[in-house]
């Protein structure tokens, strides 16, 4: 108990310290964020844009998907450009071929020496700081003006109904008038400049480094990986070898303890379910379906990588667009896991205290209804919002916010934050025996109580930006919930949850598994909390973020290497009891976790996430593959584990098809690493030969996306996604046997209240 009063400590120092840095470095990057001008204004006068035009156009952006169609500074979908990218290059062209025209013969006619004179010109106009502070005025060349106009007439026409770039808005799956007001369009491509000029403009007081540490890779405008970048990574190599180095010897050294004896009999074959266990059961099937709905919407917004605005012929995009469907995709991926594991925390509550609250029942209806409303209602605003164009101010309070993994609009984002205080509240009158009465698993059950609060608090950050919100400003506190919210306290709830339940079923002692899970928790803060800014190092902060970023989001990676074998020995110790065998798929689930979090977390994810590496491949299909393996693999996996294991307790034992579930786990993994390996991955890789080659505008172009290659590879998600499509309906079909009337069995039923005493003898 003294070991654990210290670990204890020294999370709550690691919480306070990380949580202080991170605020720290937060001021920082809103100081320094890159500068919304009053108005970019020609040298002759002329004004070209004005600050209210690229704040709207911000907004416009947003209204119309945002993330879900294209990108800015990285961050969104993969089939339309980046845009900040995709203009930076187009200007630069526009640009040079304009100071061309002074050598009165064609670009291939001049001479070296020429060339070299034309591109510094090029890059010193491009690069040079033209913002006066105190005026907030950019200045720009006649010249420039002239190119920023003619790159501003392309998205006018391509957002608009023009049908000279009606094949090029197919190919970006875009619908025609996507922006039917033209001053709407018009503010778009103020905001688009806007993301240009601060990823080429050099910062204040600096030569060669722009806002955005000069991503995007555009030879052109001599925007290059920094040298701080390169030694950063250097950086985080060596230091991740070092960490998992020092990790391994000291779980080497370490005295072990005796592995856990399983009981000889099941100890919770006699548990009777509570009302409000029972109650839970509705939310399981609602994981399943909208699961499926999940893959449904995967498969559609896949296809318009090939079809932009159809669906094997089908005009499917008049009724479901892209935007939409990759909205719904990305969006119930997170409603259905966070619900998964909702219910399993409201599931093991009673069982834990031995106690159901008065009127816990009443409670968790309401809160399932609640979510239904939410999701249902949130994804058909959404929709509408979209196919009727109608506008910033819907799209942010009830539609569409265009930002990925957090798209609902505001009042929706209200509501779930309710909710989730609800659901704390629940779970907390409901575990509040356990928690005051000593126990060797109290500890545990801490942790639970703790990390429920943080993901009830902690969605409070969604609330935090605003229609006029700095857009450096919006990532970061985007990447505060969708990082530490969804990777950071809900996998220290779940993984606790899966702690108690081996600690229940006799596979792990109950003294190893607080010790266990309160170190686990410090490693993964420790790199968790200040690893969030690897999200950050490109958009519009301070170099610091790199440095801090690049060292932190290598410690995440370090307690992913024992996952693997933890994973491996729970497994092996699964195997000893016969009565085990009843919960073999919900441990092969969390086996499956394991390796999803090393291969896809671990392996996939530090591929990307060192600056040298995310430079050239920030918004490429690497980063696709690399979420799909840790969100569905970690994530996903470890929600269905759950959801196996409370379903064994909330249905007789001889409902349970347990023969579905062995091809219904292997298609879901097979099918999943089919998808990465043959599909995404290589995808990826391509992209990443073009980006690095090119720059990341040629990765990202039609060329590139609508290659055969890249066509071929869309084309072999497919048998990956018919095989993970497989395991979706076995599970599916396993769910719906539970249903059938039970078969009587003599025995099989036992007294109300033996929950109790089932916790009760646990416990002993």
């Amino acid at each position: 108990m003294k070991n654990n009063s210290r670990l204890w400590r020294w999370l709550a120092f690691i919480f306070v310290l990380s949580f202080g840095a991170l605020g720290y470095l937060g001021v920082q990057i809103y100081l320094t964020a890159p500068p919304i001008p009053t108005s970019v204004t020609a040298s002759n006068g002329d004004v070209v844009f004005t600050g209210e035009q690229v704040q709207r156009g911000q907004q416009v952006w947003l209204s119309v998907g945002g993330q879900q169609l294209g990108s800015v500074w990285g961050h969104g979908g993969y089939v339309a450009p980046d845009w900040s990218a995709d203009w930076l290059h187009r200007e630069a062209v526009a640009l040079k071929n304009r100071h061309a025209e002074a050598y009165r013969k064609a670009p291939s006619a001049l001479s070296a020496s020429e060339r070299g004179a034309l591109d510094a010109t090029l890059v010193d106009e491009m690069r040079r700081n033209t913002y006066d502070s105190t005026s907030g005025v950019v200045t720009v060349s006649v010249a420039r003006a002239q190119a920023i106009r003619e790159t501003a007439a392309h998205y006018d026409a391509l957002f608009g109904r023009d049908s000279s770039v009606a094949t090029l808005r197919d190919q970006y799956a875009m619908t025609v008038d996507m922006l039917p007001d033209r001053t709407d369009r018009q503010a778009l491509t103020a905001f688009f400049f806007w993301t240009a000029w601060a990823a080429a403009t050099d910062r204040p007081g600096e030569t060669g480094l722009s806002y955005t540490s000069n991503w995007p890779h555009e030879p052109l405008v001599n925007n290059t990986m920094t040298s701080g970048a390169a030694v950063w990574t250097m950086v985080s190599i060596c230091l991740l070898l070092a960490a998992i180095a020092a990790m391994l010897w000291l779980h080497g050294s370490q005295k072990h303890e005796a592995e856990a004896q399983p009981p000889k009999a099941d100890p919770l074959l006699g548990a009777v379910a509570t009302p409000s266990m029972k109650a839970t059961r509705k939310y399981f099937f609602a994981v399943i379906g909208l699961m499926l709905l999940q893959i449904g919407m995967g498969v559609i917004t896949a296809h318009y990588a090939v079809e932009g605005q159809s669906f094997f012929g089908l005009p499917l995009a008049e009724v479901l667009p892209y935007v939409v469907s990759r909205t719904v995709h990305t969006q119930v991926g997170i409603f259905w896991i966070a619900t998964a594991w909702l219910a399993t925390g409201l599931y093991i509550a009673p069982l834990l205290s031995g106690r159901e609250p008065k009127l816990q029942k009443l409670g968790v209806d309401v809160l399932f209804w609640a979510l239904i409303a939410i999701v249902v209602g949130s994804t058909l605003t959404g929709w509408l919002g979209t196919l009727q164009h109608r506008g910033v101010d819907f799209s942010f309070w009830i539609g569409n916010q265009g930002l990925e993994y957090t798209s609902m609009g505001r009042v929706w984002q209200v509501l779930l934050f309710v909710g989730l205080l609800f659901w704390v509240f629940l779970l907390g009158r409901a575990l509040w025996p356990a928690l005051v009465k000593p126990s060797a698993s109290r500890g545990l059950i801490a942790m639970v109580f703790l990390s429920a609060t943080c993901i009830g608090g902690f969605y409070s950050t969604s609330l935090v930006w605003g229609q006029h919100t700095h857009y450096s400003m919006i990532e970061y506190w985007r990447w505060w919930l969708v990082h530490l919210w969804v990777e950071g306290f809900f996998e220290v709830f779940a993984t606790a949850v899966v702690a108690l339940i081996f600690t229940r079923l006799g596979l792990v002692r109950t003294e190893s598994a607080n010790r266990a899970i309160i170190a686990e928790t410090i490693v993964f803060l420790f790199g968790g909390i200040l690893g969030t800014l690897h999200h950050l190092y490109f958009t519009g902060t301070p170099t610091s973020v790199i440095a801090v970023g690049a060292v932190f989001s290598a410690l995440e990676v370090v307690p992913l290497t024992l996952i693997g074998l933890e994973a491996l020995q729970t497994w092996r110790r699964s195997q000893t009891m016969p009565w085990l065998a009843a919960y073999k798929w919900p441990v092969m689930c969390f086996v499956a976790v394991g390796f999803w979090n090393t291969i896809g977390a671990g392996v996939l994810g530090f591929a990307i996430n060192p600056p040298a590496s995310l430079y050239y491949v920030q918004g490429l299909n690497m980063t696709a593959a690399h979420g799909h393996a840790a969100l569905f693999g970690v994530y996903g996996m470890l929600g269905i584990g759950l959801m196996l294991f409370c379903l064994r307790g909330l249905y007789e034992r001889n409902l349970h098809a347990d023969g579905l579930l062995k091809p219904a786990f292997w298609s879901l993994n097979i099918g999943l690493a089919m998808m990465v390996f043959l599909s995404l991955l290589p995808a990826g890789i391509y992209q990443a030969w073009a980006s690095v080659t090119q720059g990341l505008w040629f990765a990202r172009s039609a060329e590139i996306v609508h290659s055969r290659v890249m066509e071929i590879l869309v084309w072999m998600r497919v048998p990956g996604d018919i095989v993970f499509a497989v395991g979706a309906v076995l599970l599916a079909v396993y769910a719906l046997r539970l249903l059938r009337r039970p078969v009587s069995q003599s025995g099989s039923q036992t007294a109300p209240g033996l929950a109790v005493k089932v916790a009760a003898a646990a416990e002993r």
